[in-house]
């Protein structure tokens, strides 16, 4: 006979219950669970129910004492907001927490706590139990204010000395597409400028810091005590923020300081602005240089424009020839040139002229890409202007050019607007004291720069407008009109027929 070697498995005695009597595995307090539990609750001192307050408006949550977070339902935010809000879990050990899911339109918000705590000589109990908070409405401070209409602690005055305000419609369009008016309890327009009230100075600087980064500007700050607490120390401003554009804009021809001219590589002093992004770009129209002048440059060397685009006059193009590069002017140390423009020596005539007198213009200008003969073109008439400028007195006047070309014109500017198919959004602002008539012409012209240059318009968001009928094209004339494409308006074009949900909110629909 063999004798099999087994291994003993070892077991776990047990004992009795000293309450209720059935085997249990040993543990410090003698006791079940249940019994445990009948005897001892660690909850006890922790609150089963609370209240949370919510802003309706701004939808934020009241963190004690005075701060308001943004929380969305379930999330980890609100979650740590909740615990906060419990008393008495630094006496026990939260072993987990989570949400119990309860209908959004409730006002009640449940929570699971599971906890653990040392209990009758060393046993250690977990309990889970439920935490109900009810949600009521209260209005922060913030909304608050907001809701006086006019509380502010820090406005932004944008200003640009100008006979128009393309600038202006530019720089919304900047605003909306990276959405910096997001903190504002106002703004208000007017024929100077706009103005941005905030309920922070903080929100207020970075409107400031935005403004100098997206175009040539500079700026003063000044405050206003209100109120001052001689116990803590304290004080109340009012602070506002002095924001000055340079006095240039698109299509003004100016007269540059012969200082200037030099440092931007020998150009000449009668120049076309051709764009106002985060610099004030000029032309030379005699030799196509091009220079790019700072806002800190501009300061250092102020000047006027000599004629602005509503003081252009009307040409029609009698001749036009296109110049070789060998007969162009040359200068030393001159800059860079643009190739996107053509050089060309051009003759015209008014055309308020036209069937009256012969008198001929002849000037050389960078629009020879896209003039021909017959068309319209715009341009300063400096032969028969009185123009009262430091700059240009110091000019010869046999060096000076009877016109200066600026930019090609398209037809009626009423029927192009008719047969534009597309929109910008604009800023919901309050209009006090606006020429609307001077407004609504700028608009439009803005509207064209849009269409004429490519750049200009890539850093706007442009919309396809559904709403707008259809227009035959019937004159010829106006086949040759720039035209923006619908790729272009692809950021607001639904390819289903839904009409709904075209604007975003917060802007309105121009």
């Amino acid at each position: 006979m063999e004798y099999m070697d087994q291994q003993q498995q070892p077991t776990q005695g047990q004992i009795l219950c000293c309450q209720c009597g059935i085997p249990i595995a040993p543990n410090p307090a003698n006791m079940c669970v249940a019994c445990l539990r009948t005897q001892v609750d660690i909850t006890e001192g922790i609150p089963k129910q609370g209240t949370l307050y919510f802003c309706k408006a701004c939808e934020r949550y009241l963190q004690p004492p005075a701060i308001w977070v943004s929380c969305a339902l379930e999330s980890r935010e609100l979650l740590a907001l909740c615990l906060k809000k419990i008393k008495g879990l630094a006496k026990v050990r939260l072993v987990d927490a989570g949400f119990i899911w309860t209908e959004p339109h409730s006002k009640r918000i449940k929570v699971k706590l599971t906890i653990q705590k040392e209990v009758m000589g060393g046993a250690i109990l977990e309990q889970v139990f439920v935490v109900e908070f009810t949600v009521q409405n209260q209005m922060c401070t913030d909304c608050h204010r907001v809701e006086a209409k006019d509380f502010w602690k820090a406005v932004v005055q944008l200003r640009q000395k100008t006979s128009h305000k393309k600038t202006f419609y530019y720089l919304e369009q900047l605003i909306l597409k990276h959405n910096v008016h997001s903190n504002t309890l106002n703004i208000k327009q007017h024929d100077e400028g706009l103005d941005f009230f905030y309920s922070c100075v903080d929100h207020a600087r970075k409107m400031v810091d935005f403004l100098r980064t997206v175009v040539p500007c500079r700026y003063k700050t000044s405050q206003q005590l209100l109120s001052h607490d001689v116990h803590s120390n304290t004080f109340n401003y009012k602070h506002t923020f002095s924001v000055e554009i340079v006095p240039v804009c698109k299509d003004d021809v100016v007269c540059l300081p012969k200082k200037l001219g030099h440092s931007l590589g020998n150009m000449g002093q009668i120049c076309v602005c051709t764009r106002v992004t985060t610099t004030a770009q000029v032309m030379d129209p005699n030799t196509l240089q091009v220079g790019e002048i700072s806002g800190p440059a501009f300061w250092r060397s102020p000047f006027q424009t000599i004629c602005g685009s509503k003081q252009l006059t009307e040409y029609i193009v009698l001749q036009i020839e296109r110049l070789e590069d060998k007969d162009r002017r040359h200068v030393k140390g001159e800059g860079a040139r643009s190739q996107k423009h053509l050089l060309s020596d051009v003759w015209v005539m008014r055309a308020q002229d036209m069937g009256v007198t012969d008198s001929q213009y002849h000037c050389r200008t960078h629009l020879g890409h896209i003039l021909k003969a017959g068309d319209s073109v715009l341009g300063f008439d400096m032969a028969s202007t009185n123009v009262n400028d430091t700059n240009l007195e110091k000019i010869n006047p046999d060096n000076l050019p009877d016109v200066v070309l600026v930019k090609k014109h398209y037809g009626d500017r009423v029927r192009r607007h008719r047969k534009r198919n597309w929109k910008l959004k604009g800023l919901n602002k309050d209009d006090a004291r606006m020429d609307t008539d001077s407004a609504d012409g700028d608009y439009i012209g803005f509207l064209e720069d849009l269409e004429e240059d490519t750049e200009y318009r890539r850093n706007i968001n442009i919309y396809r407008d559904k709403n707008k009928v259809p227009v035959e094209q019937s004159d010829t004339e106006e086949e040759d009109a720039p035209k923006i494409s619908l790729q272009e308006m692809l950021d607001d074009l639904h390819l289903t027929d839904d009409e709904t949900g075209l604007d975003e909110q917060g802007a309105a629909a121009i």
